[in-house]
């Protein structure tokens, strides 16, 4: 069985949270959020709390067990002064993060998710994790939103090329005649270069920003496919493994 309707915005700023309602929302944020909360969850981390700004994240750290909790994100792609962990997905290993619950706070993706908290059903998703979220698609009737976080209200290739790559494998390689233009969009830019990702993600605009201040580790990281069977689920503003 196919979803009902799929459509793709491309940043968090493109729609307001009542388009949401109804709808099953996948998050999106390959450099790195998604990626980063994908690898926490996979090494064992208990749950990922995610924040608007450091002034919540500060909020919640004084009210939890400090032994429990780590304080974790970035700002414009730098850890964050006093953090346990910044966003990049290496940092968060078995021994880093197993049994730990994360504050996590990062400049487009987390602010993301607290936007789609208005949906009844909120996953999220990198392509280390794509088949897994195309997979808990599959028989949805409920409408499907794929919310690429972007960059500062700008569109990301990285985030485009996976709602495509989703999109694609979802409907077994074939454009809906009644797929909206954002779908449409995604599609298309998957289908153009889905043989290629890491080498167009490389060149993207997030990704030049992101080697000068920590190299291409990451990135290359980020573009590897399924490697984790897991999908994150957001339930009452914690994000944690769906175990069915």
């Amino acid at each position: 069985m196919k979803p009902k309707n799929t459509d793709v915005f491309f940043s968090a700023q493109s729609f307001d949270e009542p388009e949401l309602r109804n709808k099953v929302v996948v998050v999106i944020d390959v450099l790195r959020a998604t990626s980063t909360i994908v690898t926490a969850l996979s090494n064992g981390a208990k749950s990922v709390i995610p924040v608007g700004d450091m002034g919540e994240a500060s909020k919640i750290s004084q009210s939890v067990d400090s032994d429990n909790y780590l304080l974790c994100g970035e700002k414009d792609g730098v850890k964050i002064q006093g953090y346990d962990h910044g966003n990049s997905p290496l940092e968060y290993t078995p021994e880093a993060v197993k049994g730990k619950t994360l504050i996590f706070n990062t400049t487009n993706g987390t602010k993301a998710i607290k936007k789609a908290a208005g949906s009844p059903k909120v996953r999220i998703a990198s392509f280390l994790n794509m088949s897994a979220v195309v997979d808990s698609l599959i028989g949805e009737e409920s409408d499907i939103l794929l919310l690429c976080a972007g960059w500062k209200g700008r569109l990301a290739v990285e985030d485009t090329i996976l709602a495509g790559a989703i999109i694609h494998k979802l409907n077994n390689g074939t454009l809906p005649d009644d797929a909206t233009d954002g779908t449409r969009v995604a599609f298309g830019l998957y289908e153009k270069y889905g043989e290629n990702i890491e080498q167009v993600i490389m060149k993207s605009n997030h990704a030049a920003r992101l080697v000068k201040l920590v190299g291409s580790d990451d990135i290359e990281y980020c573009c590897r496919r399924d490697i984790c069977n897991l999908l994150p689920v957001l339930k009452h503003g914690i994000i944690s493994i769906n175990n069915g």
